[in-house]
């Protein structure tokens, strides 16, 4: 057995990693570098290859994989992209053992460019993604709203929550990384720089190859910061990044944006579709967002002490934040993660849309004066959505900083974000 850490903080993606296992022969666990994905493959392995670590073992499988394989099952194979044809002997490993549920864990912090010999791995090959830690996880949430239970019919209600304006300036500011939950906000910071300096250098060639200027790449990451929870255009940055005298092309930017997504420093926040009782149009532009609010703050260079004096960018990074719950705990139901803008205006900060068609909407504001004008455009958005395609809305809550967690009398329900779990 492998050696489990005493001081594990026991993660959302525990039970969906051993529901995973017990469906299929192996289990890609992906995300951003430094998130828990190693952590938490160990608590479910019995054996173990580190191969950003070990460099005997990385040299031996870029000679044979398979030996790689080799120990007691589950067997996890950290980093695997280090020696990309560990892929293609799981799958062999997995077809020659007839499916065997539960043979291989895989945990990748990177998407290697398409390989015409490595197989696709569907049906084979079962994909966890992993963030960083939710407040629900990091223990800055009490958990008195599920959002599971929601959607299933349950009232909203939450003592209150007493997070203050710096304490979410300080957890935009520190992020959900668990290495970085017991060191100062300053210490934190330090470090989120300096991993935003090795993406810049060392993760984005390593995926795919190619050389791309690092100071760049930092000056696009710094661009999509100020511009995180909106829908800024790859055009707009571009003319932000390059300015007159260093002009930069926009699909540059969006060569940039896909590596970084391909190592899970952005996510997106694609744009939701559903049929219209109206004839508004729909925007489809994606809102950009980082995978964890800590990033855009490092990006932007920014102090807990001077977003509390910047409430608007203060607000953009909690919305950040709550999407980056929302994404979290809509994974466990099965759930995707969405944002509403149509032609008039509009919006819905997320909207949560289950497999099995239940959906709900929601608006994210970091103050409690702005909640009825919120509550007022969810109404209207579920007045606009054809109910007879996609039913009515299981959910439409208003997400805030903090207060109470209730349901208003029109069926709108405040959640702080410090009572919202799974």
């Amino acid at each position: 057995m492998i050696p489990q850490l005493a001081d594990y903080r026991p993660r959302v993606a525990d039970a969906e990693l051993a529901s995973l296992l017990a469906a299929g022969g192996a289990v890609l666990v992906e995300g951003p570098r430094a998130c828990g994905k190693t952590a938490t493959a160990r608590f479910a392995a019995s054996s173990e290859v580190r191969l950003d670590t070990n460099v005997r073992a990385r040299a031996a499988g870029l000679l044979d994989a398979a030996i790689l394989l080799d120990g007691d099952r589950p067997r996890l194979i950290d980093e695997w992209q280090f020696v990309p044809e560990v892929w293609n002997q799981v799958r062999r490993a997995v077809d020659e053992s007839g499916g065997q549920a539960g043979s291989f864990i895989l945990t990748g912090s990177a998407v290697p460019a398409d390989d015409a010999t490595r197989h696709s791995g569907a049906g084979r090959i079962l994909r966890l993604r992993m963030r960083p830690m939710s407040l629900a996880e990091s223990g800055y949430s009490s958990g008195d709203i599920s959002l599971a239970r929601l959607f299933a019919g349950e009232r909203a209600r939450a003592a209150e929550s007493k997070l203050t304006v710096q304490d979410l300036a300080n957890l935009v500011s520190v992020g959900g990384w668990p290495g970085l939950q017991s060191r100062t906000v300053d210490a934190a910071l330090a470090a989120l720089r300096g991993y935003l300096t090795d993406t810049a250098r060392a993760d984005l060639p390593r995926v795919d190859g190619v050389q791309r200027e690092p100071e760049r790449i930092k000056r696009v990451m710094h661009s999509l910061a100020r511009y995180t929870a909106t829908q800024v255009s790859a055009r707009a940055i571009a003319a932000d990044v390059g300015g007159s005298d260093e002009p930069i092309k926009h699909q540059t930017v969006l060569d940039y944006i896909d590596a970084l997504s391909r190592v899970f420093v952005v996510e997106d926040l694609p744009a939701w579709s559903p049929a219209l009782r109206s004839k508004s149009r729909l925007r489809e532009a994606p809102k950009r967002h980082f995978v964890d609010p800590s990033l855009a703050v490092a990006a932007l260079g920014a102090r807990p002490e001077r977003l509390v004096r910047e409430v608007d960018t203060l607000g953009l990074l909690f919305e950040s934040l709550v999407v980056r719950d929302l994404r979290i705990y809509a994974q466990t139901m099965d759930a995707d993660v969405f944002h509403y803008h149509d032609n008039t205006g509009l919006e819905a900060d997320a909207v949560v849309q289950c497999r099995d068609g239940r959906w709900g909407a929601f608006e994210v504001k970091l103050g409690l004066s702005a909640i009825d004008a919120a509550a007022d455009a969810l109404l209207r958005l579920a007045a606009r959505v054809d109910v007879d395609r996609h039913g009515a809305p299981a959910v439409l809550a208003v997400i805030t900083g903090w207060g109470y967690g209730y349901r208003r009398p029109d069926g709108v329900s405040v959640i702080p974000i410090g009572a919202l779990a799974p």
